[in-house]
């Protein structure tokens, strides 16, 4: 008897690649034995700069690949918050935990996480800027014709 999941299965890799491609960087980049970068050395809490990029990065093209491929109605707008909002902020505290618990090499720090999530909230309004300038500048343009 087959088993039925209502469970969805993630994103297609074919339709999201590159939000695919940032996540397996992001993991590989916190749990692989990196050293420190010189330079990074002069700046001030450039790790947690460098979390809050990262994060900021991933939630800007899990929206920009999902606000090109869906429409802007509600059901799409809480799997794109899902998506792009929560499931890296999980992924986040998930690889914080591993770094604390699964390797010797690394170390997890709440801090890491709150800049984690601060990006992930910057990368997810960038991209609703982007796609809502995206839309005024079209409809504009259809306008004017």
């Amino acid at each position: 008897m087959p088993i039925n999941c209502s469970c969805r299965p993630l994103p297609s890799l074919r339709r999201y690649p590159l939000s695919y491609l940032v996540a397996v960087a992001i993991l590989l980049l916190s749990l692989l034995p990196i050293g420190a970068v010189e330079i990074a050395k002069n700046v001030p809490f450039a790790d947690k700069w460098t979390h809050m990029v990262m994060y900021a990065v991933f939630a800007l093209v899990i929206g920009h690949e999902y606000w090109r491929r869906h429409s802007a109605d509600s059901h799409h707008a809480v799997r794109l918050l899902f998506w792009s909002v929560l499931a890296p902020i999980l992924m986040g505290g998930t690889l914080e935990l591993l770094q604390t618990y699964a390797t010797s090499y690394r170390s997890g720090e709440w801090l890491d996480f709150a800049a984690n999530s601060l990006g992930v909230g910057i990368g997810f309004c960038l991209s609703l800027l982007i796609h809502y300038i995206y839309r005024w500048r079209h409809n504009d343009k259809a306008r004017s014709r």
